[in-house]
């Protein structure tokens, strides 16, 4: 299971957004390119723009360049708007469920999770981060972590649950209720660059 473990932050200052939600990713200071003025160099051309869109995503999710490039396959071959079929994809994967519903604060501690046998999906343990979760499954947290996973929900007090899922705390379950659209999902990305990166 290939995977990204350099530093993250230098991510999030290639692209030039947050791609996770907490603050050592979000303060402006990570932002700025390196360099005494953030220097940027010469101006980004056509294939650039497209090319930083597609890694934002990439990032964004943690997934790497040959699963991602099988997802876009994927999205082209379905019918609808490819760009938000890849989106739909992508946000319906075990590891972002995790993420989205609030037992960790970020994508690889979720991967991390799912990874360890410590989620079940319909009361089956599944440790595939990449395991597509259908409407009416429901996603629960293993006894022995339910600690971790109500401190890591404490510690993100205003976290908020999209409306294509339904979380119970008490119980640390929740359950995909549809598939997510393009304005529910909490990153801001153009996917029509990302569809073009690729013909």
């Amino acid at each position: 299971m290939a995977r990204y473990l350099g530093p993250k932050v230098k991510l999030s200052r290639r692209v030039g957004v947050p791609i996770a939600d907490i603050p050592k990713h979000t303060a402006k200071r990570q932002l700025t390119p390196p360099g005494v003025h953030g220097y940027r160099g010469r101006r980004i051309k056509d294939y650039g723009v497209r090319l930083t869109e597609k890694q934002k995503l990439r990032y964004h999710y943690s997934v790497m360049e040959k699963q991602f490039r099988r997802y876009v396959g994927e999205a082209a071959r379905r019918k609808g708007n490819t760009g938000e079929v890849l989106l739909q994809l992508l946000e319906q994967r075990l590891d972002n469920v995790v993420r989205r519903a609030g037992f960790v604060r970020t994508v690889w501690a979720a991967r991390q999770m799912v990874g360890h046998g410590h989620v079940l999906v319909n009361g089956h343990k599944i440790d595939r981060p990449s395991y597509a979760i259908k409407p009416g499954d429901s996603v629960s947290i293993r006894s022995r972590i339910h600690k971790l996973a109500r401190e890591n929900m404490e510690s993100m007090a205003g976290h908020m649950v999209p409306s294509w899922m339904e979380v119970n705390p008490a119980e640390l379950s929740a359950k995909v209720l549809s598939v997510p659209t393009p304005d529910q999902i909490p990153f801001d990305v153009n996917t029509n660059l990302i569809v073009e990166f690729y013909r």
